[in-house]
């Protein structure tokens, strides 16, 4: 799942704001008696030192407004999972009076971003205020729904906004080999770093083909900023159409992805007027709704999943620092820890087999159903699953579990007897480029994509475990085959049923955080990586919020 910081100013060239303020001691902030105050300095928790400099990291310049319970959960969950040991006394309102006294209102202004590991600078989120896109503190909406109304085409502006005048607007053709290589081109020395630069996504011109060119995907959509004079690709952003359920709504979209503007560019402030630019284009289309997501906190995140990461390679994620050798263990007890199977997969004598075309209907079928069980998702045709599960499976024999070209992995489950699909899972390659290591150049890491099975729609099939086992299975098939196809890791959100197989399956939380966003429509939160009562629009289930994985 790419970690993308979409449709936001991410190339504003701002600071990361200002000077660090420390956690006061709530105690002695009543307390007159200088010698009380040194005491109860000297018995501060474990967990009030993790939270000051949680917030220490967090902190900008001071702000002013209330804390948004975002916020107050991410660094509650950090101090959490720091710290296990010391937090009984620690609650989510401890958290937010904490935040509040600092007025560290700077990380929803942009200061700072939460998520960890592509963290992005986010300016003062002025754009973002002249946008139709719910602000930080409003209200829960009554109904969910547009916030501004559909207009006709001659209503719609119809030419671009001007460029400073070294540059020029380009459609870009993906289909067209010498294109799609400049568009991964930038993306690969220019798009997602983690914190540490470390690590960068490196996107392949089949990735590229195979995420940009969905059925009915429209090439004005596919926006690049080019140097008048050299004519080299400096910016570039993307959309391709979508039709998402958002609870018991319709809603035909965009999917904005792959904002990304060159290194040295980056205070000419083009990625607002790109972000404007693909707005155009989509408003033209007679489409008013987009879906896209961030590692950061942005006016305002419709819902937050959390990245778990299982390891598959522990002597490579061990050297170049992707995941430490835990204290208590050493590398090679670490690595049997992690061993997987080497052979056989677990439903390898049930049906288990890789998905072909004539498959499509029963997938489909299936998709359907079970996809109805979360609170926004994908509508998809019998072309569009078939061009999301199998049009990129690679060209020849496989050859140590993979295709030449190959980015998805699909596989079914078909009983044996009646030929029905009972199950299928399907995961795609999405490798990072590896910075700050002379042995080892590229990251190679599987992401869960979609995946179904009907044992959700038995009797009592959650409280009586039947489908936690039926996920065991199916997902540890998928980890076999990664590992088979020699990658590296296997990341996993926190969005549909993966929330009860991550523990078992050995996934280790990560630092990382995705942020979804909705354009131009306003709903009450959506269950990511934390529960949501059912007062407030949840009462599913942690992920079950969220059924949309975006590439």
């Amino acid at each position: 799942m790419a970690n993308i910081d979409d449709l936001h100013d991410e190339n504003s060239g701002t600071d990361d704001g200002g000077p660090s303020a420390e956690f006061p001691s709530p105690d002695a902030s009543s307390s007159t008696n200088s010698d009380m105050k040194r005491k109860k300095r000297k018995k501060k928790s474990k967990a009030s030192k993790a939270l000051s400099a949680v917030v220490d990291k967090l902190s900008g310049q001071s702000g002013s407004g209330d804390v948004p319970q975002e916020l107050v959960h991410h660094v509650y969950d950090h101090v959490k999972q720091e710290n296990p040991e010391d937090t009984k006394d620690l609650d989510e309102e401890n958290v937010r009076r904490a935040l509040a006294a600092l007025k560290v209102m700077d990380v929803i202004d942009g200061k700072s971003g939460l998520g960890g590991k592509n963290r992005k600078d986010m300016g003062e989120h002025k754009f973002w205020r002249t946008q139709p896109v719910p602000q930080i503190g409003d209200s829960l909406p009554a109904d969910d729904g547009p916030i501004e109304l559909s207009r006709p085409r001659h209503e719609i502006k119809q030419e671009p906004d001007p460029l400073p005048k070294e540059f020029e607007w380009s459609t870009i053709d993906i289909a067209d080999s010498q294109q799609s290589r400049e568009v991964y081109e930038l993306l690969s020395q220019n798009y997602v770093e983690d914190t540490e630069a470390a690590f960068r996504f490196q996107y392949s011109a089949e990735f590229l083909l195979w995420a940009l060119m969905p059925p009915g995907y429209h090439k004005e959509w596919h926006i690049g900023v080019r140097v008048r004079t050299s004519k080299k690709l400096v910016a570039f952003i993307s959309g391709v159409p979508v039709t998402l359920h958002v609870r018991d709504k319709l809603v035909p979209m965009s999917e904005i992805n792959y904002l990304c503007v060159h290194k040295k560019l980056r205070s000419k402030r083009l990625a607002p007027v790109l972000i404007k630019e693909v707005t155009r284009q989509c408003h033209l289309k007679g489409i008013f709704q987009a879906i896209y997501t961030g590692g950061v906190v942005l006016p305002t995140p419709v819902s937050t999943c959390r990245y778990f990461h299982r390891s598959l390679n522990i002597p490579k994620l061990v050297d170049i620092k992707f995941t430490p050798v835990p204290r208590d263990m050493t590398l090679a007890r670490m690595i049997n820890a992690n061993k997987l199977p080497s052979s056989t997969p677990i439903l390898a004598g049930r049906g288990l087999r890789e998905m072909v075309k004539r498959d499509i209907p029963g997938v489909s079928d299936l998709w359907s159903r079970y996809m109805r069980r979360f609170k926004m998702y994908p509508e998809y045709s019998h072309e569009e699953l078939d061009h999301h599960l199998l049009s990129g499976r690679g060209s020849g024999e496989p050859v140590n579990g993979r295709r030449t070209g190959q980015v998805v992995w699909s596989y079914v489950v078909e009983d044996p007897k009646s030929q029905k699909i009972t199950d299928f899972f399907t995961f795609y390659s999405l490798p990072s480029t590896i910075m700050q290591s002379q042995k080892h150049a590229l990251l190679e890491a599987a992401y869960m994509f979609y995946y179904a099975t009907d044992v959700a729609f038995q009797d009592n099939a959650e409280s009586l475990g039947l489908l936690r086992r039926r996920l065991l299975d199916l997902i540890g098939d998928a980890l076999i085959l990664a590992d088979q196809a020699k990658f590296d890791v296997f990341n996993a959100l926190t969005l549909m049923d993966n929330a009860l197989f991550l523990n078992d399956l050995k996934f280790g939380k990560g630092d990382g955080f995705l942020n979804y966003y909705l354009y131009n429509y306003r709903m009450s939160p959506l269950e990511g990586y934390q529960a949501i009562p059912s007062s407030q629009g949840g009462g599913q289930g942690i992920g079950r919020g969220i059924g949309v994985v975006m590439l």
